[in-house]
């Protein structure tokens, strides 16, 4: 039986970055995969960009995975103001828990700083927690501190794979972040993955884990 597996993203380009490695090899192996993005960030946009920017870089990911439209929802709740729609963002999860019922629930920590993260990771919890088991990603860029309880093993294809879905991101390569150079991408894979005897891994907190 395949397993369930939905992957929350409060931005286009956070699932990819915290565990998009994973994400190649959950797909690799068959499960069913639902995908939802809460903000596409049109705030964080230069001027001169145009506003579904990245929209549309987030649908050329799901295009390389061979995703369809049935497989992901894109919001577009604005940028650090969803503190002010925590009960929409948990009326939506609860929707999709219902009409999806997930194994697997996958997204940002609890211990994420950023203000959108901390309200999809909370409301994620409040509605999951019955019913999925429940794993964080890691952005370390928005954390004083993680913990480190589940290792995904990955190989050097799924990372590939994981730099190729970044670099459709060409609106943040623009932006100059740090965290989306191939050195830091593979660099911190490489250290979680000594962790656990691999070449490459990710790592995941566990909030539940339901057999």
């Amino acid at each position: 039986m395949k397993n369930r597996i939905l992957i929350l993203s409060p931005h286009t380009d956070d699932a990819e970055l915290g565990c998009g490695g994973s994400i190649c090899k959950l797909i690799e192996e068959n499960n069913e995969l639902f995908w939802i993005v809460f903000s596409t960030a049109e705030g964080s946009l230069p001027a001169d960009m145009p506003k579904d920017t990245l929209i549309k870089e987030f649908v050329s990911v799901a295009d390389y995975l061979g995703l369809s439209a049935n497989n992901y929802m894109i919001n577009n709740f604005e940028v650090r103001k969803l503190s002010e729609k925590r009960q929409e963002v948990l009326e939506l999860l609860v929707k999709v828990r219902n009409e999806y019922k997930p194994n697997l629930v996958i997204g940002p920590s609890l211990n994420d700083y950023h203000q959108d993260h901390i309200v999809v990771a909370n409301e994620m919890v409040r509605a999951f927690k019955m019913n999925s088991s429940i794993i964080c990603y890691e952005l370390p860029w928005n954390q004083v501190s993680f913990n480190s309880q589940l290792f995904i093993k990955l190989n050097d294809g799924h990372m590939e794979r994981k730099v190729k879905m970044l670099l459709q991101y060409k609106s943040q390569m623009y932006l100059n972040r740090h965290y989306f150079s191939e050195n830091f991408i593979k660099g911190l894979a490489y250290t979680r993955g000594a962790q656990v005897g691999s070449v490459f891994a990710e790592a995941f907190e566990v909030i539940r884990w339901i057999q």
